[in-house]
């Protein structure tokens, strides 16, 4: 028979206005930072660089997916890392000198292996931030104000994303595409000061990777558990699964409705509605984020999941009904909805699932690299049906497959929010609430 053992609980955390600030603020500056130069590389490789230095659609394509299957490799280990260091400060600072001077070599290198390399080290750093920041902030808040916490993170994030696409369309029609570089390199700079300013003590190492003094465990399993264990834990797997789902019907959507628009408007007002879509769907998002954060313990985590599902599906229904650029504009919106229930409620349902275990952020590499193989055969999948069907039998299909992932989640998917995991129970104890890191 398995011992148990009690745990002592752990103080509810009450975090300083410092840590908080510098939480909204890392958080806002590293918006660009975190995905590199993203849709600008393309730009400027085109632009500036053009066919007479070997580069076009295919070269610069090619490059893009060699840096996305690096970042996609590295999800992972990233997380496994953030389980492990003590110094996650430390990691986000690293990671985000290294996508910085990866993107600001680019106006100083021209061979195609070259640049391919210095996305490629663009992309594995810029994993490290998604499981780094949930680590920081559920280290510095606690399990009981994560969830609030999270949508106001993904808020900031939002926030920071339109800010940075509205400085950069505009500074970039006066200065042209190197503006991009500058830009970066100040990002850069802010985001390390904002990282400094949450206390290295402010952050719980233990609970920033899952462990949860709060739990009753087996003995000898005070310490983190192996990743055989998540594996064993079906639900799990199950939510990995979905993540890859949403993202299989999602990742097209925007690049399909910018190929639309293009043949409808031509590539200058395609390029000014794309950006328009962008900024418009990131404020959407900044508001649905929040209120994610501030009632998802209170709804619950699958309702409002459902509804992430629910609005994909509609978008995709709705691109069918006219070909009217401002029509598929508007209904580009509706991203705002369903990205930003589903960046403020991933990391919360990854906490919920692997609470006690202590693999908090290599789970959430495990399953962030489930979506991105969802997000990387998405854009091929259009392809293929818009050129054998056209535009509308793609947007239904991928409607379809959101519709599927509903089904599923509804069916099979338990509600998180007080999830047990598996060999891990909660018995009654008290907490006493102190300030960390003043």
């Amino acid at each position: 028979m398995t011992q148990q053992t009690d745990v002592p609980a752990a103080p509810t955390r009450l975090p300083s206005a410092r840590s908080l600030r510098g939480l909204d603020a890392m958080n806002f500056f590293l918006a660009d930072v975190r995905d590199g130069l993203g849709p600008y590389l393309a730009i400027y490789l085109l632009a500036v660089r053009g066919p007479e230095q070997g580069w076009n659609e295919a070269t610069i394509g090619l490059v893009m997916t060699i840096a996305g299957i690096a970042g996609l490799i590295a999800q992972t280990p990233a997380g496994a890392l953030i389980d492990r260091t003590n110094n996650k400060r430390g990691v986000v600072i690293a990671a985000a000198v290294a996508v910085t001077l990866s993107c600001l070599a680019l106006p100083f290198v021209s061979n195609f292996y070259v640049v391919a390399a210095t996305q490629s080290v663009a992309g594995i750093a810029g994993a490290i931030f998604p499981p780094a920041i949930a680590a920081i902030t559920l280290g510095v808040v606690g399990p009981k104000m994560f969830a609030r916490q999270v949508g106001r993170n993904e808020g900031f994030n939002h926030a920071g994303n339109a800010a940075c696409a509205m400085i950069a369309g505009g500074s970039a029609y006066f200065f042209g595409p190197i503006v991009v570089f500058w830009l970066m390199a100040i990002l850069a700079f802010v985001s390390i000061a904002a990282t400094l300013m949450i206390p290295g003590d402010a952050i719980d190492d233990d609970l920033a990777r899952g462990m949860d003094h709060t739990k009753t465990v087996a003995e000898g399993a005070d310490q983190p558990s192996g990743i055989g264990a998540l594996l064993q834990n079906k639900h799990l797997m199950l939510f990995a699964g979905l993540c890859a789902a949403f993202h299989l019907a999602n990742a097209a959507m925007l690049p399909s409705v910018g190929q639309l628009l293009t043949k409808i408007s031509g590539k200058d007002h395609a390029t000014s509605l794309i950006a328009l879509c962008i900024v418009a769907a990131q404020l959407v998002m900044v508001p649905v984020a929040v209120f994610v954060g501030a009632k998802a313990d209170i709804i619950g985590r699958k309702p409002i999941f459902l509804t992430a599902f629910g609005f994909l599906a509609i978008r995709g229904v709705l691109y069918t009904f006219s070909d009217d650029p401002f029509w598929l504009v508007a209904v580009q919106c509706l991203d705002g909805i369903g990205a930003g229930i589903y960046g403020a409620l991933f990391p919360l349902v990854v906490a919920d699932l692997t609470r006690g275990t202590g693999r908090f952020n290599v789970a959430q590499g495990a399953v962030a690299t489930a979506q991105g193989v969802g997000a990387s055969f998405s854009a091929t999948l259009a392809g293929v049906i818009i050129v054998g069907a056209g535009f509308s039998t793609a947007f239904l299909v991928l409607a379809a497959i959101s519709a599927a992932g509903f089904v599923v989640y509804l069916t099979l998917m338990p509600e998180t929010r007080g999830y047990e995991p598996p060999g891990v129970q909660t018995p009654p104890a008290s907490a006493v609430a102190v300030p960390v890191g003043a």
